[in-house]
């Protein structure tokens, strides 16, 4: 079985709205900003729904937040953690789709017909 790339997981991260808060997490905003962003930022990537980028950043208070590639393989935020979520929602897992929808609204493209 071949495994997602960065690019097919943005383009499901794209149908779901979730592309904001990855864009937050890459560029390292979601750090910077109230406690309430950066605990949503971090939420997906304990689920996969998003991965940390291959640069580390500092939050707010000077502490560095790792990239991806500084963490065990399959750990949460990396590359590995979001590719076993966004395989649950291809393969049409509706726990994990419906939590998507719960967090990112529902979006008519996605729903199961």
């Amino acid at each position: 079985m071949e495994e997602l790339t960065v690019d097919q997981i943005t383009a499901l991260q794209k149908g779901y709205r979730v592309t904001g808060v990855q864009d937050g997490i890459n560029t390292g905003l979601s750090w910077l900003m109230e406690g309430s962003v950066g605990r949503f930022a971090n939420d997906c990537i304990e689920s996969g729904i998003c991965m940390l980028p291959e640069v580390r950043h500092r939050d707010y208070y000077g502490n560095t937040v790792p990239s991806r590639n500084d963490l065990k393989p399959g750990s949460k935020g990396t590359l590995e953690n979001s590719q076993a979520f966004w395989k649950r929602v291809q393969d049409g897992d509706f726990e994990v789709i419906d939590a998507l929808e719960s967090m990112f609204g529902a979006d008519e493209e996605n729903e199961i017909q």
